[in-house]
């Protein structure tokens, strides 16, 4: 047996571990090749646009040649999750608060370019090079910290999982908007309408947000990316005060 065998087909091809050797003609097609076009359509028309048929046809191929090299629809989008991620920056620092925080805005960033990725199902923890590369730049950042290895996994998902929600949540209120109408101006129509809605006697913290100047306080000039950026900076901070207690903790 050798140390292959203990390597699903799946993880192998993640990996583009080779093959055994084979008689014959180079295939005309492999598992890079299929990805890329996959990765092009999702790119173009969203992950719903993404089907073994849609793939084949852009490569010339019918569906069933695809599968000698992708195992299934399921298995197709772990590829390209993995190919579009990329790796990450340079992120090394002696700051792993800095290191954190840099670590999720190189992550937004990706994600914001390719908002697709929020909406690919998890199937697993991460296994491909690129995913690994990602978890490696984290684990770097907290090597200076007491925390032990569960935390340092935590921690790590957490700030992840918030990435992939912020990003995905900002993308689908976009979507939801009036056309032409900016962030801003959503969020001030939104509290005028919800302040004539809500009344005290019934829900009385919520009926005091809406009666604040919260939704008013933006100019409605104010660029849909930097109302992103300070929502974003304010979630993540807050779980990066967490981290620090839990570092003086350890």
């Amino acid at each position: 047996m050798t140390s292959e065998d203990f390597v699903p087909a799946a993880l192998r091809r993640l990996w583009r571990m080779p093959e055994s050797s084979r008689l014959g003609r180079p295939a005309a097609l492999d598992v890079d090749t299929v990805v890329a076009a996959a990765v092009e359509i999702a790119d173009r028309d969203g992950l719903g646009g993404v089907t073994i048929p849609k793939v084949a046809k852009s490569l010339g191929f019918t569906g069933m040649s695809l599968y000698r090299h992708v195992g299934s629809k399921d298995e197709l989008l772990t590829l390209m999750a993995d190919a579009a991620s990329g790796t990450p920056p340079d992120l090394d620092t002696d700051d792993w608060r800095e290191g954190l925080r840099n670590w999720a805005f190189a992550q937004r960033e990706v994600f914001r370019r390719r908002p697709w990725l929020t909406r690919v199902p998890l199937s697993g923890p991460p296994s491909g090079p690129n995913q690994i590369a990602w978890m490696e730049a984290a684990l770097a950042i907290m090597s200076r910290t007491r925390l032990d290895w569960a935390h340092k996994v935590g921690i790590l998902m957490l700030i992840n999982g918030y990435v992939v929600q912020s990003v995905r949540q900002y993308s689908e209120l976009a979507e939801g908007r009036a056309e032409g109408q900016g962030q801003a101006d959503a969020e001030r129509d939104y509290g005028r309408a919800l302040l004539r809605l809500v009344q005290p006697e019934h829900f009385p913290e919520t009926a005091r947000l809406f009666s604040s100047a919260l939704f008013e306080a933006l100019p409605s000039d104010t660029p849909d990316a930097a109302i992103a950026d300070a929502d974003f900076s304010l979630g993540l901070e807050l779980i990066l005060d967490g981290v620090a207690v839990r570092i003086e903790q350890s």
